[in-house]
């Protein structure tokens, strides 16, 4: 959940050969000796080490053509990322991504690769490892925390829906990553990618610049190569800025789409559950397990439709998402573009989205410029603020009620602000919970007038959201102009960490569609200085398939995947023209030009 409303650098993902996978036994070996404990095989590890590499950059598809020809195992894949993890997360550049390790993962892995020599197969992610961010209920021997140590004690009692449906589907569950606590809807000075149990989850391209959030060491995790793919949720922008931020794929799904069931909430209305990935088909391929054909009989979204379609019928879900992968998904595509909302940022961010915009072109796209003479305007979503505050409070009640064992069991939102209160020192060490405060102090009652905000009640709200998102908003765009997907730069590039003053959000685009809960998908668009910079591709209610076959299509054309380095701050040349320095007792023309150099480097900017 996100709350603050050059150069282009390019880089071709790596190519893997046959001979790229017979390679791996070295780290296989290393990773067989770990057996249950990772640990192991760094046991004097150097702090630069960036740990095996022969898996980076491998896609679903090419890891499943190794395991099918026996030239890998799941076995050996979960070995090669939690070595991975080891080296990168705790011991070298420390990407602090990873909060939870699966003790079973291994115990997985075997199954799945018991299950292939018997001829069964379970699904495209059979035998891949997956990290699920740490507010989605794994019914095992993990925490489920939202970053909080309200939450630490005993494990939740079932899988959510997803992670049953992984399991269900052959996967490896390798652990939890790291997010912003309670997904970053506690405190308007957070910072993303920090919880008190968890830390500081970093960005993969410099470890200096923040991931964004919530979903930050799913983004950030994916990236680094320290897993397959990755689970991440979304209410406001934490599936595709973490995406955008560190250089992924992202599908946040229609509500509805995934179950959220056994999933810490924010919003009934809002909140969604989608893939990490590397690239589009793998997105797709995690979207096809996890998504809810049927009603699941725990979240009623699953058999109904989102707010901007609210008094319309659900349609039939695609049983295979990859179906829409095209690499010539650009062409005959209608493509609307805006800028809408990205105000006052770099000028590289507007010349790598003129790029974009110039790359689908190329690509057989047309382009329609919605901000163009007369402009279509995309009205705000002003009721979205109420209608998260004020479904937090007893969407949170309803979860707490589920879990046993926990500080929170059966608890209530008040009872959650008395513990942080209590625990002040590792829970609010850095920012407060004005969020909480706000929500706790509504009224009940969905058509009782707010107070705080001007006597609007939470149905008004709602009534707003969706006039604005949809009926008026994306709905509106894409019928006017016949558009297969709406085109806008997802975000700000990744500011340096700072968490005592908060994040550094420029701009963010996701609140189009959040607000009546319609996807997107963020694909890599380029870059400046290093860091990555997303596109996203926004569409109606259930418009997956047309979103992936364009996201695919720009992914086919630019290639703009960065693959990251690791650094520790961005390699960039700050030190500006060496100063001249007087000889001793020299006071002639050599002093005078050495003083007013002085005044001059001490001069404000832009005067």
């Amino acid at each position: 959940m996100q709350w603050h409303k050059e150069v282009c650098m390019k880089a071709h993902s790596q190519e893997w050969s046959r001979r790229d996978f017979l390679r791996v036994g070295a780290a296989a070996g290393a990773g067989a000796s770990l057996a249950g404990s990772p640990t192991a095989a760094y046991a004097a590890p150097d702090q630069n080490d960036q740990g095996p590499d022969n898996f980076n950059e491998a896609t679903i598809a090419q890891l499943q053509a190794a395991m099918a020809n026996r030239q890998t195992s799941a076995v050996e894949l979960t070995n090669f990322y939690l070595n991975r993890i080891q080296a990168i997360d705790e011991r070298g550049p420390h990407l602090n991504s990873v909060i939870e390790l699966n003790p079973d993962a291994l115990a997985m892995a075997q199954a799945a690769d018991a299950s292939r020599r018997r001829g069964r197969v379970l699904g495209p992610l059979h035998g891949i490892p997956v990290l699920l961010k740490d507010n989605i209920d794994t019914g095992d021997k993990m925490q489920t925390s939202a970053g909080s140590f309200a939450l630490v004690g005993q494990p939740a009692v079932r899988d959510s829906t997803v992670a049953a449906k992984l399991r269900a589907g052959g996967a490896v569950i390798l652990g939890k990553a790291n997010l912003s606590e309670w997904a970053n809807f506690r405190s308007f000075g957070s910072s993303s990618g920090w919880s008190g149990r968890g830390g500081q989850c970093n960005n993969p391209y410099a470890i200096d610049r923040n991931p964004c959030g919530s979903s930050s060491g799913s983004g950030a995790a994916v990236s680094a190569n320290l897993c397959a793919v990755a689970l991440a949720t979304e209410t406001d922008g934490s599936i595709v800025c973490p995406a955008h931020m560190s250089g992924v794929v992202g599908i946040k799904p229609t509500v509805g789409v995934t179950s959220r069931a056994g999933v810490v909430p924010i919003s009934h209305t809002q909140d969604t559950i989608g893939p990490h990935a590397r690239t589009v088909a793998d997105a797709a391929a995690v979207l096809t397990v996890i998504a809810s054909q049927t009603f699941d009989g725990r979240d009623q979204a699953t058999g109904g439709v989102p707010l901007g379609q609210r008094g319309k019928t659900r349609p039939s879900l695609p049983r295979d998402y990859t179906q829409f992968v095209n690499p010539d998904g650009l062409r005959g595509a209608r493509i609307g573009v805006t800028r809408q909302g990205v105000d006052d940022v770099s000028t590289v961010v507007g010349t790598v989205f003129d790029d974009a915009i110039a790359a689908m072109k190329k690509a057989g796209a047309t382009i329609v410029d919605l901000d163009a003479p007369p402009a279509f305007k995309f009205p705000p979503g002003d009721g979205e603020f109420l209608v998260l505050l004020f479904e937090f409070v007893g969407d949170l009640r309803s979860y707490f009620a589920t879990r046993v064992g926990v500080p929170m069991a059966g608890a209530t939102l008040d009872d959650l602000i008395a513990f942080d209160n209590a625990n002040a020192a590792t829970e609010m060490p850095f920012f407060a919970q004005e969020l909480f405060d706000l929500a706790a102090a509504l009224e009940p009652g969905a058509d009782t007038p707010q107070p705080i905000f001007g006597g609007l009640t939470y149905n008004q709200a709602l009534q707003i959201d969706q006039d604005a998102g949809g009926k008026n908003g994306i709905d509106k765009a894409v019928a006017m102009f016949n558009l297969h997907a709406i085109a806008t730069p997802t975000g700000t590039a990744a500011w340096t960490t700072d968490v005592i003053n908060g994040d550094h959000f420029e701009f963010a685009t996701s609140s189009l569609a959040a607000i009546v809960g319609y996807p997107i998908v963020n694909v890599p668009m380029g870059g400046m200085f290093g860091l990555p910079l997303g596109i996203s591709f926004i569409g109606g209610a259930f418009s997956e398939p047309n979103l992936i076959r364009v996201a695919a299509g720009f992914e086919h054309a630019t290639r703009a995947r960065i693959v990251p380095q690791l650094f520790q701050t961005l390699p960039l040349d700050l030190s500006g023209v060496p100063l001249a320095r007087s000889r001793r007792g020299d006071h002639g023309q050599h002093g005078q030009q050495g003083q007013q150099g002085e005044r001059r480097r001490w001069m404000p900017h832009s005067m």
